[in-house]
């Protein structure tokens, strides 16, 4: 408990003081007394919505971790942040909003602890851009916090079928081939999604609210625990007592996100298979958090680190599998006997990683399957593969977990936008040995930097997956399969090589060796970009507009300069 006599919060700035008295009034409107004045106040930046599946039971979530604030002596004060679904915005001009999105979490967030003089702040959300955009600004403010998601959704079920929502973007491409009847996509359909939470995969909603167990950010097994679980309630009560914890004992982000702590998290994720966004977020996060990261920490981790959990989309299970037979916990104490992960590094236990490792013992069942011994892995070599070459020079990115073939050659099929490749593959333009190249959907080209989800899964859906591969200065979801390579920077927009890449160039990836290369000459390269003319701006007002001019490349983050 909280000795109030003992301390001086910043939100002293609004409450203590003759002067304060139009503060204290105000307060008194919103139900605050004497006997809150001079406790710790706390934000609680909660991101519900009606919107969102994963959003949707976070008004439930939020009262537990107020209840847990004011047994420790707090107030909890909770505010609202926006919050989109990628798997709603997909496909069309909505996901050119998504990734932006990230920037405004962090920056309301920013203004609305630092205007009220906050002494502290718990971020709770489950999905893809509104997890990394509360770490960036627990990592920019640096006042005591503490990140709570909401847990996966469950798989659904159709016969002895599981389901989630990837299956249901593949299942458009399947129909469009013939393999599916109308009914019968109306049935994956309804089944696909049976509740509240994240998307049931290692898609990148999870593999954030993973990433940020492992950076310490949470309390450990906590990320996996699914939406419907009581234990998820249970978990927001102790997320709100340890905060007051964190006020007391002045524990601070920047203590706890050390280089050594990312390095964990990129270990962690390298051994999960967790989405290549984690790429762009986690190099963003750093950025805020003052932390040199780049590119090559994440070859370097991944090409040490073993890929041995075995989870969808490039594995057999979901989610709430690996929550069953032990969560995190589990995979950061196989790595750490293993010597891969940095011990010593802080969480907001107030312990190292060490010491909460400890005493753990994991369950029994299953354990095997879903995760596997590290000595026998899925890949010897971790998920995730930095590649560069005269298409990428400043870097690109793949994840090889699940995919057959790691190298690929072939001609390039060139498409400006995601619609007109989108198009291709519906009008079955696509041809096995086929390099699809989408490019001007960068950070600045399109803008924003949309996920390719609706591409991809219709390549996959159609039998296309293991012989076409797929090259774009864009994103993809964390529920993309297949040999495809995003974040290519510089991006087209910027006058990268990409732009300059013609129909029929034939096109090597190397997922092995790390290479992404056209055959063509350094002279032609050089002499197809003198005739390059920019594109003309697709926004001149609103936040598009913002981010079309300052948007960072994808090998810094993406964030914005």
């Amino acid at each position: 408990m909280i000795d109030k006599q003992k301390l001086r919060y910043r939100s002293s700035v609004i409450v203590e003081g003759v002067e304060r008295t139009p503060h204290r009034a105000l307060l008194r409107a919103i139900g605050l007394s004497d006997t809150d004045f001079g406790k710790p106040m706390v934000a609680i930046a909660n991101s519900w919505n009606e919107i969102v599946p994963g959003h949707i039971h976070l008004d439930k979530v939020g009262k537990k971790v107020k209840d847990g604030v004011r047994t420790g002596g707090g107030v909890p004060l909770e505010f609202d942040t926006i919050a989109v679904c990628d798997g709603l915005a997909m496909g069309h001009e909505g996901m050119k909003f998504s990734l932006v999105s990230r920037e405004i979490i962090a920056d309301s967030i920013e203004i609305m602890v630092q205007a009220h003089g906050f002494d502290a702040f718990v971020g709770l959300a489950s999905c893809d851009k509104i997890e990394p955009g509360m770490l960036m600004a627990m990592a920019r403010l640096n006042v005591p916090s503490i990140f709570l998601n909401g847990g996966p959704m469950c798989m659904g079920r159709l016969g002895d079928k599981r389901l989630s929502t990837g299956d249901t973007f593949e299942a458009v491409g399947q129909y469009s081939a013939g393999k599916l009847t109308l009914e019968e996509l109306k049935l994956i359909e309804m089944h696909a999604c049976p509740g509240p939470g994240s998307c049931a995969g290692l898609y990148t909603a999870n593999t954030m609210a993973i990433i940020s167990e492992a950076l310490g950010l949470m309390i450990p097994g906590s990320s996996t625990i699914p939406a419907v679980d009581s234990r998820r309630l249970d978990a927001a009560y102790k997320t709100g007592l340890t905060i007051m914890e964190l006020v007391e004992n002045g524990l601070r982000p920047r203590d706890i996100m050390s280089y050594e702590a990312f390095i964990n998290a990129i270990t962690v994720d390298a051994a999960m298979g967790g989405s290549t966004n984690a790429v762009l977020h986690l190099l963003a996060i750093a950025r805020e958090a003052g932390v040199k990261l780049t590119l090559d920490d994440f070859d370097r981790v991944s090409k040490r680190t073993p890929y041995f959990v075995d989870l969808i989309p490039g594995g057999r299970y979901a989610v709430e599998d690996l929550d069953r037979v032990g969560g995190v916990p589990l995979v950061m104490k196989k790595l750490l006997e293993m010597g891969l992960i940095h011990g010593e590094a802080l969480t907001v236990t107030g312990k190292s990683v060490s010491e909460n490792l400890r005493n753990y013992r994991p369950p029994v069942s299953m354990v095997g399957q879903v995760v596997r011994d590290p000595s026998s892995p899925i890949s010897r070599r971790g998920s995730i593969v930095i590649l560069r070459g005269n298409i990428a020079p400043e870097g690109a990115v793949t994840k090889i977990s699940g995919v057959k073939n790691l190298t690929h050659r072939g001609p390039a099929k060139i498409y400006d936008s995601e619609e007109e490749a989108f198009s291709a593959v519906m009008n079955r333009e696509i041809e096995p040995g086929d390099v699809v190249i989408i490019r001007y959907e960068g950070p600045r080209g399109g803008p924003g930097m949309r996920e390719m989800l609706t591409v991809t899964a219709a390549i996959v859906g159609q039998g296309l997956g293991d012989n076409v591969a797929l090259i774009t200065d864009g994103r993809f979801s964390g529920a993309t399969r297949g040999l495809m390579v995003g974040h290519v920077a510089p991006e087209a927009a910027a006058g990268g090589p990409i732009a300059a890449l013609r129909n029929g160039d034939i096109i090597t990836i190397d997922a092995i060796n790390g290479r992404l290369e056209a055959e063509v000459s350094d002279e032609e390269f050089s002499k197809r970009l003198r005739s390059w003319t920019p594109p003309s701006p697709k926004y001149h007002s609103g936040i598009l507009a913002r981010y079309s001019r300052e948007a960072l490349s994808a090998s810094l983050g993406a964030g914005l300069a």
